[in-house]
């Protein structure tokens, strides 16, 4: 399973370093770090300390889809520029997640794919095709299969 980033100070850490692979639309950012927690987060959540009206105890929970720090995250970013309609970028998107979901072989750390130039919308007219959806898939999957065969640089 990977972890989606959330945090815009994660997707400008993995940004800030250079691309791992590059396509002809996208291009792939990794660093070998884990997620870092919100401020929230770090101070321990706790309503012992107050009274609550309900006069019921409050637990506190921790969330059941936690994955280790040792996991791999992935982040995603489409541009406006690039996809103006919003049927387009949201089909990029599930197309670059799925693209990364069928590698159990990914290293860990925090993974940021960017479209870096529009698919072409003559080529493409309509915003969600069959068509379009192949092309991202079949350029996704050759990008994940150069980023796997590539050596990490030290």
């Amino acid at each position: 399973m990977i972890g989606r980033i959330v945090r815009s100070a994660d997707f400008e850490r993995v940004l800030g370093k250079p691309s791992r692979a590059r396509s002809a639309h996208f291009a792939v950012h990794h660093l070998a770090a884990s997620p870092s927690l919100p401020a929230k987060l770090t101070r321990a959540l706790s309503t012992a300390d107050g009274e609550l009206s309900t006069g019921d105890p409050q637990f506190t929970h921790n969330p059941v889809d936690e994955l280790p720090p040792e996991a791999a995250w992935l982040g995603v970013v489409v541009p406006k520029r690039h996809a103006k309609r919003s049927v387009t970028r949201s089909l990029l998107k599930r197309q670059i997640r799925a693209a990364f979901d069928q590698q159990p072989l990914l290293p860990p750390g925090l993974w940021v794919v960017r479209l870096r130039s529009p698919f072409d919308r003559k080529q493409f007219p309509s915003a969600s095709s069959d068509a379009l959806r192949l092309a991202a898939r079949t350029e996704l999957a050759q990008l994940v299969g150069r980023v796997l065969s590539a050596r990490p640089k030290a």
